[in-house]
């Protein structure tokens, strides 16, 4: 099969042909139709995931949809030829977590693209498919799953579920890359009033789109204080979408007392992140912090059937449709902070 490998990190993938995946009693060979481009797997490119990354050469992507080519012989819930979508996050279904539905922080969770083979490929291989793998309903194009395989449902999650929204309520958005602008579409559905928060005027009018009822140039202005203003005392949920220390301090300062800050970013600090943050604000202010990572797996039905109604709409966050071999060039724009919205691998 045609694959984009990464042989080394910082350098452009490989796009060769590599050997067909193997298929295990408990997995399934999934062809692939639609695989998002992701920040995640440019921080793995970048090797700032090597802990969660099995050795080099490597195949990454994780935001996959596809039609099933073949099922081992222990799979009950699916069959070739059946369209699904593909949790980024994978439980083993048997620790505590799993158990009370918290297939996200499993004990021994893998991470598609990242402790096994992803979707940066014609086809890809899913262990455990029967708890990890989600039909895909019959109004959900290929695409739009894709749209929603990482960014879109950890945003879901960051949002609705760590982040408690409510209608009314006042949401600042750190960053309108793929992540930030799914927490702005998807806190505007949810009746909250949102504010964008970027560098770039061109991706602060693309948020508008989404929702936003106001944005904030940090570039130009300080977003902390401009956010206050808006909102007559600060937001009662802010979400960093990026990482960096700057953006983590600013969301922080950003909320009013008694405010969430949801951190969905990944940090490229050294030593697992670390960032001082002010403590004497969060301790006088009653602040939360709040740490979001993917989403589990009960959660997706209620997000699939949002999208599937037409309360949500993941597919319009897509910006450009690439071919595998044109890979390196959505790299590159990541590196270069360039474009706006998703891009995904519709040809393979």
């Amino acid at each position: 099969m045609k694959a984009a490998v990464l042989e080394a990190f910082n350098q452009p993938l490989v796009v060769k042909e590599v050997a067909d995946p193997t298929l295990t009693p408990d997995g399934i060979i999934l062809k692939l139709e639609a695989t998002g481009v992701c920040r995640s797997d440019w921080h793995g490119w970048a090797g700032h995931m090597t802990n969660a990354m099995q050795p080099l050469p490597h195949i990454l992507g994780h935001e996959m949809s596809g039609i099933i080519e073949e099922v081992g012989s222990n799979i009950r819930n699916f069959k070739k030829g059946d369209r699904v979508i593909v949790p980024f996050s994978q439980g083993d279904g048997t620790c505590p977590h799993c158990q009370s539905g918290h297939h996200n922080v499993c004990d021994n969770m893998k991470m598609v693209g990242f402790n096994f083979e992803g979707g940066f490929a014609q086809y890809v291989h899913i262990p455990n498919a029967d708890l990890n793998l989600l039909h895909l309903p019959d109004g959900v194009d290929f695409l739009t799953a894709s749209a929603m395989g990482c960014r879109f449902m950890t945003a879901f999650h960051g949002v609705v579920s760590r982040g408690s929204v409510r209608p009314g309520e006042w949401v600042a958005v750190y960053g309108s890359g793929g992540v930030g602008l799914s927490a702005i579409q998807i806190a505007s559905a949810a009746g909250a009033n949102v504010i964008a928060v970027d560098i770039a005027d061109d991706k602060l009018e693309f948020a508008k789109q989404f929702g936003a009822v106001a944005t904030v140039n940090s570039k130009n202005v300080n977003a902390p204080q401009a956010i206050k203003e808006l909102t007559k005392g600060g937001a009662n949920i802010s979400i960093d979408a990026l990482g960096i220390q700057d953006t983590v301090i600013s969301s922080l300062l950003s909320l009013n007392k008694r405010g969430r800050h949801v951190q969905i970013g990944i940090s490229p600090n050294p030593n697992g992140g670390m960032t001082p943050v002010p403590v004497n604000l969060i301790m006088m202010n009653e602040l939360s912090l709040l740490g979001s990572v993917s989403m589990p797996i009960p959660e997706y039905r209620e997000m699939l059937q949002m999208v599937e109604k037409g309360k949500l709409n993941p597919g319009r966050l897509v910006t450009k449709q690439i071919a595998l071999d044109d890979i390196n060039s959505a790299f590159e724009d990541m590196t270069n902070y360039a474009g706006f919205g998703l891009t995904v691998v519709t040809k393979f």
